[in-house]
């Protein structure tokens, strides 16, 4: 039995099959294109996708996203890692990938969700998320090189 949804547009799928993720392209952007990921190391990209719920954006076999949700399956969600690659932006891809997550059917009903950007608040404006309402009652505990 098969554990993972897929969608598909035109000669594009999203997936949430662990099997078609291709680590090493991830690891590649984050380690080199991301400004949040740069430091991560390879076993910790695989770590973080292992205990997440990973989305692969394809065209045919190759990967061109991906993005990956931490959470309980029950209240909260933490989005991180999202990427197109850039020879693939400006065709809808990201807006597709965030419909798909929102509205993936293992994760309705959750009572937060979060993440963290420097430039795409646009977007993600666009799918509910905005500043936090409460601010006061947030706290982190970042590495010293965190984003």
């Amino acid at each position: 039995m098969n554990n993972y949804h897929e969608w598909q547009r035109g000669e594009f799928t999203i997936s949430t099959d662990r099997d078609r993720l291709q680590i090493k392209a991830i690891y590649q952007f984050l380690s080199e294109e991301s400004y949040w990921a740069k430091e991560r190391t390879m076993e910790q990209t695989i770590k973080a996708i292992k205990n997440s719920l990973p989305f692969g954006v394809y065209t045919g076999e190759n990967q061109i996203g991906f993005a990956r949700v931490v959470t309980d399956h029950a209240t909260f969600a933490y989005l991180g890692d999202v990427y197109i690659l850039k020879e693939h932006r400006g065709q809808g891809l990201s807006k597709w990938l965030m419909e798909t997550i929102v509205n993936h059917p293992d994760l309705q009903g959750l009572r937060r969700w979060i993440l963290a950007t420097r430039d795409a608040h646009q977007l993600y404006e666009k799918y509910g998320f905005h500043d936090l309402v409460h601010p006061e009652r947030w706290m982190e505990k970042p590495a010293p090189n965190a984003y």
